[in-house]
């Protein structure tokens, strides 16, 4: 019987963890840019000098 208090007490703290890190994100704008991902996939990439070098093209 003391493990499952043992384990019930290890998975509120680490549950504790994840909710902190959650608002700490949330609160430092890690979820604030809906728009910039949907629409970046969208242009293509300038091409590098060692792409320009070797010859080899992104396509």
């Amino acid at each position: 019987m003391g493990i499952i208090y043992l384990m019930l007490i290890v998975s509120l703290c680490i549950a504790a963890f994840f909710l902190g890190f959650f608002f700490w994100a949330t609160k430092n704008g890690q979820f604030d840019d809906d728009y910039g991902p949907s629409v970046r996939v969208l242009f293509e990439d300038e091409p590098t000098i060692k792409d320009v070098n070797n010859g080899s093209s992104k396509v």
